[in-house]
């Protein structure tokens, strides 16, 4: 205990040494982290969106038209039950169709109240239970007599889930540059004490030191730099990330239907994947600058 005690006292006593170049390494880190916050935000909110998205349209919905009675309806419901890549098919009223909506706009669901009647359509829903059989399902749905429309969004979910794919690929890349370039800055300002600190170092090894007890103290000073970035950043992007929800609305999302990711479930895990960032750059650039004078 004493020698922690011992390493931490020194590490901090070093953070305020290098005072500006300690605020250097932690601004360098923390806008490594705001930007890397921005992108799990971004491809957080499109992943859930794009799985709610599927989740919703995974099911195939012929639109009736007025004239077409429910024993026509369940004439096509026998019909479509049976058939390959078909989990499910059910007849939909125009009131269910109503309530569904309602109940997806949550809180906001007095808006439909102005309506002077009900503009939805009754329809015959298809559940999918393999997509690849989709668009055979929906060939054979615009065969029917008595209907208005067959609703079916697979190009538009295959396009978003390849929109969500790359948008994925760009953000690792990303990230992986700004934590190199974050290793870098940390590491080059630990050099600047470590070289200040050499005749120490020199002396201390003659003595019998051990590398790791040399090393402690930087070690300790790149972690606290790393811990002050990921605190601050996880505030900032928290702060960032309300003010964002608050400006756009989420009764807009809860009207088309998208979820967005509440800014506590964000703020909890960003906690988590910062400090373990934070402390990660902030140790290897310690490691780093310090090989050098330990051989």
């Amino acid at each position: 205990m004493k020698r922690f005690f011992y390493t931490m006292k020194q590490a901090f006593l070093q953070v305020f040494r290098n005072k500006t170049m300690a605020l250097a390494s932690i601004f360098a880190i923390m806008a490594m982290l705001l930007i890397m916050s921005i992108f799990f935000i971004l491809v957080i909110n499109i992943n859930t969106a794009a799985q709610a998205i599927q989740n919703d349209y995974d099911s195939i919905e012929i639109f009736l038209a007025d004239e077409t009675t429910p024993e026509e309806a369940n004439v096509m419901v026998n019909q479509l039950k049976g058939q390959d890549g078909v989990d499910d098919v059910y007849y939909k009223t125009r009131e269910e169709a109503l309530a569904d909506f309602r109940t997806r706009w949550g809180d906001n669901a007095y808006l439909l109240d102005s309506l002077n009647e009900n503009p939805l359509p009754n329809s015959v829903v298809i559940v999918i239970s393999d997509l690849e059989q989709a668009e055979q399902i929906a060939k054979q749905a615009n065969t029917f007599d008595g209907i208005e429309d067959v609703k079916f969004y697979k190009e538009t979910v295959d396009k978003l889930l390849s929109a969500t794919k790359f948008i994925q690929i760009g953000a690792v890349v990303l990230m992986v540059f700004l934590i190199i370039v974050s290793v870098v800055v940390v590491s080059n300002t630990i050099k600047l004490t470590v070289f200040n600190r050499a005749s120490e170092i020199n002396i201390m090894k003659y003595i019998g030191a051990t590398n790791w007890f040399i090393r402690g103290p930087f070690l300790g000073e790149g972690i606290i730099i790393g811990v002050i970035s990921s605190v601050i950043s996880v505030g900032l992007a928290a702060l960032i990330y309300s003010k964002l929800v608050d400006a756009i609305g989420e009764q807009v999302f809860s009207m088309l239907s998208m979820p967005m990711v509440p800014v506590d479930f964000l703020v909890f895990n960003f906690a988590w994947i910062f400090l373990a960032l934070g402390v990660s750059i902030g140790a290897c650039g310690s490691i780093i600058s310090m090989r050098k004078f330990l051989k």
